[in-house]
């Protein structure tokens, strides 16, 4: 069957596998109670293939886009698996525990939140990665809100906010560089233009954590005795020297020396796997364990034994099958046209600069949404919206800010996509377990939805949204193909030189 047999979808029939993806994903979450995304993500995928074949593409095909979008994602899914060894190890180590007894000792509940933001911002901007903050230091900021009473959700949404913060401006970060490499503009250029943006997002979520933990947190009474029973009970499962903070120590110098972020990673897991021997008596055999299967341990102390029995990389288990089964459906809209299609029916409805960022960044929402991968959702509208720009005169400065923030800030906003996934499973938010509660950090990670609020402000407005100059006009002119066609290699290209 040739490409001229293949029929392409329209709106509606573009927008069919999605809707009734979500139905079923719907009657999965909401009418049986029960939050695994797999199987409707799965079937999802059978619908759109199915209805792909209506429309004259062979299977071979289409599962041809679907490999490719899984490869393009496969550095994340290494990303995943190091993390786990590394919480693992971590935490035989004594690294994560140092932390956690540092922080009940050191810091007060007032300014845990904003501080612990904070934290995560500056390890993620040096380390290039949301994902490795989150399972390191914002396990660790998990186990000291425990110890402060800070409710699971509050928590999580400053760890959040503060993490994928360095993950949207970071010169290491692999989205970061994604995004400029398909919309065909400067690195650090993207990254000056995403400021006026990202600073304000931070800055009121900074406030925001100051004035609840003065006003909500600080007003309640600490349970000192509490705060005792944990420090204590670190102090005597583990050896606790500052020594053990070397790992991270080790880690973020390496970032800094711009090594890529995955051995990177896989040396701060190597060097917790030195010390949980060295330092904490552990066998070579306990700490291989330790990094498939997770540190188990029994203290009698509840708030220790449930922070600190997690880790390894069975612990990814059920993120990776989510991640690998969204890419796979990703991969079979974007093959099958759809994607396409309900993009270039937004473009053809809009008709000023605001309607245009509002679309750009609304498009990155909803394939993270239903693809379910912060690649595709900076990919995909990168490359189908610069044409747009180009034709209106603006900047696609513009176009890469809207992508990174729809696509990186919103990415761990979505439980079923891969940013939510990890982040549900890594700061152990337990709603695979049913406790649905701990959805409540999404609107709590002030500084990642607020980000493109203040972009679609700027567009309205005017405010920091750059027209295209003489020599970016002179660089479309001298382009003989437009990025439309250049995503694949830039894809490829950029994702394999961060990692």
């Amino acid at each position: 069957m040739t490409d001229n047999n293949k029929i392409k979808p329209g709106f509606w029939m573009a927008l069919l596998p999605i809707l009734l993806t979500l139905a079923v994903l719907g009657i999965q979450l909401f009418w049986f109670e029960d939050f695994t995304p797999h199987i409707p993500l799965a079937i999802g995928l059978a619908i759109t293939a199915i209805l792909g074949w209506f429309r004259g593409y062979r299977w071979a095909d289409m599962e041809d886009g679907i490999l490719h979008v899984v490869r393009v994602g496969l550095p994340s899914i290494a990303i995943l698996m190091t993390v786990g060894m590394i919480i693992g190890v971590w935490i035989a180590s004594g690294t994560v525990p140092l932390l956690i007894y540092y922080g009940l000792n050191f810091l007060s509940p007032e300014i845990f939140l904003a501080a612990g933001m904070l934290l995560c911002a500056v390890v993620s901007v040096s380390l290039g990665t949301s994902w490795g903050t989150t399972g390191t230091v914002g396990l660790a900021l998990m186990g000291i809100g425990a110890g402060f009473d800070i409710p699971m959700y509050w928590t999580a949404g400053a760890v959040v906010s503060g993490a994928f913060f360095g993950d949207k401006v970071s010169p290491l970060s692999d989205t970061t560089n994604l995004a400029p490499a398909v919309t065909g503009v400067n690195l650090f250029d993207h990254i000056r233009n995403m400021m006026p943006t990202t600073v304000p997002a931070m800055i009121v979520a900074f406030l925001i954590y100051l004035f609840v933990g003065f006003n909500m947190i600080g007003g309640e009474q600490v349970d000192f005795s509490r705060i005792e029973a944990i420090t204590g009970g670190l102090a005597g499962q583990f050896e606790l020297t500052p020594i053990l903070l070397l790992p991270a120590v080790v880690v973020i110098g390496l970032a800094l020396k711009k090594m890529p972020a995955l051995p990177s990673l896989f040396a701060g897991a190597a060097l917790g796997a030195v010390l949980a021997i060295f330092v904490q008596g552990a066998s070579l055999h306990e700490v291989f364990g330790y990094m498939q299967g997770g540190y188990k341990v029994d203290t009698g102390i509840s708030e220790i034994d449930s922070l600190l029995n997690r880790g390894g990389i069975q612990s990814m288990t059920w993120v990776i099958t989510l991640v690998l089964i969204a890419l796979g459906f990703g991969g079979a809209l974007e093959r099958t046209g759809c994607l396409e299609a309900i993009i270039e029916a937004v473009l053809r409805r809009t008709r000023s600069f605001f309607g245009l960022q509002a679309a750009a960044t609304g498009s990155a929402v909803a394939t993270n949404l239903v693809a379910g991968d912060p690649y595709l959702s900076i990919a995909l509208p990168g490359r189908m919206f610069a044409p747009a720009y180009r034709g209106q005169g603006y900047s696609t400065l513009n176009l890469s800010r809207a992508v990174e923030e729809g696509g990186t800030l919103i990415s761990p906003l979505i439980p079923w996509n891969a940013g939510g996934a990890f982040v549900i499973t890594a700061l152990g938010l337990g709603i695979a377990d049913g406790n649905t509660e701990n959805l409540l950090y999404i609107p709590l990670a002030f500084a990642c939805w607020l980000s493109p609020v203040f972009g679609l402000f700027y567009a309205a407005t005017g405010l920091f949204s750059p027209k295209a100059s003489a020599e970016e006009k002179e660089q479309w002119a001298r382009d003989d193909e437009p990025v439309l066609t250049e995503y694949e290699d830039e894809v490829q290209q950029a994702v394999a030189k961060v990692l």
